[in-house]
């Protein structure tokens, strides 16, 4: 990662789209340990964590969100849209790009370097416009799985592409939980 010192830096996370990439490849997420990642590089001025909630889904991710609200991170939640398809099968719907959209335009001046954890390439008009005003883009996610995780335009698009699995060592939540059980599994 190359990242100015002493950058204002703002951290703009997909949640759902992290989540499928860090599962694909095979781990969890230890969301201090992305904080500090990023803050050992400039001053993080925010982080923001993006996430659909569904009646059903919001017993499994609702306490990460209470958690992530608590340690540092802005949510940014919406409920997801249920409804039955032409096939009578329930679906839900719903993603919170147009929100992260808005917020990393509104916001972007306030920062040297912005880092959007995401490879949906809907987002590459968006890092472009950043880039436009003068703010460099990293973007999170991987090519280490089959299929790549991220789109290849968002991909080229952004001043750096950093593949998650290059990062597994740092975030991985059970490192750190082995880690402060002095190696052993917890």
């Amino acid at each position: 990662m190359v990242f100015q010192p002493s950058s204002k830096i703002g951290l703009f996370i997909d949640g759902p789209n992290l989540h499928a990439a860090s599962k694909a490849l095979g781990f969890d997420i230890d969301f201090i340990r992305l904080l500090r990642e990023f803050q050992y590089f400039g001053s993080t001025l925010r982080a923001f964590y993006y996430t659909t909630i569904s009646e059903e889904a919001n017993r499994s991710i609702g306490p990460l969100v209470e958690w992530l609200n608590y340690n540092g991170y802005t949510v940014v939640t919406k409920t997801a849209k249920e409804f039955v398809d032409a096939n009578g099968r329930r679906r839900i719907k719903g993603d919170m790009n147009v929100e992260l959209t808005v917020d990393a335009m509104a916001l972007a001046k306030q920062f040297d370097e912005m880092v959007l954890f995401s490879g949906d390439g809907g987002f590459r008009s968006l890092v472009e416009a950043v880039q436009r005003l003068g703010i460099r883009v990293s973007v999170v996610s991987t090519i280490s799985t089959q299929p790549a995780m991220i789109a290849d335009e968002l991909r080229r698009q952004a001043d750096e592409f950093i593949d998650l699995a290059a990062l597994r060592h740092k975030l991985d939540r059970n490192t750190s939980e082995r880690s402060a059980a002095g190696g052993r599994e917890v």
